[in-house]
């Protein structure tokens, strides 16, 4: 089975580095998760999670035990990785200097973020939704690609398919959260469908903490996850239909052998 993706014009101009923002067409799962969800969080069939995440990382062209995730729990931590591990560290950020294994970030409308340093070949898969990118996500795991060479100021960065600013309403408490912890940031929000109503423009914020970490060249694909049930699972188009449960999206970034 051949896995449509979607990449970045950015990252795909990078030698050496193989990336992609799998969709949710192909893959073997059923019904509110038909498609390929790699999510091991979810309800879902765990053979059908574990099949998908086959047939994700055999579009790296890697074995199943060298496609990595984290256990994301919104944090601000990153991790790297150096081989197989036997439980999935609880971070959101993973960050390798080893070819042929892949880091990966699971979303369903937040935002997945893949960074590469063509030079340090150096790469990582970052998980950021509006708690991370607040708390600090994206910052921590460009330090920790520094801690393996990499330089900011040779990272690409490009941002995956997450919750677009028309479709995330949010009350009048995010924004003033927003307003304390980071300052400025009222530019990210526009007026929703009521007075006591925001919109909030999640990558266009990512974008700006990812160039506040010092990383110049950067894009968000510009898909809309909650926006496209064809293509996206969407944890807020679940809630709003009383789903239960979601699938999850997988991002995921490879240096590839050199020569």
């Amino acid at each position: 089975m051949t896995l449509p993706v979607l990449q970045s014009p950015l990252l795909s101009s990078l030698a050496g580095v193989k990336h992609a923002f799998f969709t949710r067409r192909g893959g073997v799962s059923k019904g509110i998760y038909a498609g390929l969800n790699v999510g091991r969080g979810s309800k879902d069939d765990p053979e059908a999670v574990l099949r998908n995440r086959a047939l994700a990382a055999d579009w790296f062209g890697v074995e199943t035990s060298h496609l990595f995730s984290a256990y994301q729990v919104h944090s601000s931590l990153a991790q790297v990785v150096e081989g197989p591990w036997a439980n999935p560290p609880e971070v959101d950020a993973l960050v390798t200097a080893r070819p042929g294994l892949v880091c990966g970030a699971l979303s369903a409308d937040c935002a997945p973020i893949l960074i590469a340093d063509p030079v340090a070949r150096v790469v990582a898969s970052v998980h950021a939704g509006w708690r991370g990118a607040i708390g600090g996500v994206i910052a921590d795991a460009v330090r920790t690609m520094a801690s393996l060479g990499a330089e900011p100021a040779r990272m690409v960065a490009a941002v995956g398919p997450c919750i677009g600013p028309a479709s995330y309403e949010v009350g009048l408490e995010f924004l003033e959260r927003f307003l304390a912890e980071a300052p400025g940031s009222q530019r990210f929000f526009a007026p929703g469908a009521r007075g006591d109503k925001r919109l909030f423009d999640l990558p266009g914020f990512v974008l700006s903490q990812i160039a506040a970490a010092g990383i110049e060249t950067a894009e968000w694909i510009g898909a809309d996850t909650c926006a496209n049930e064809t293509d996206f699972f969407s944890n807020r188009r679940a809630v709003l239909r009383a789903e239960g449960d979601y699938g999850r999206l997988l991002s995921a970034i490879m240096l590839e052998n050199e020569g």
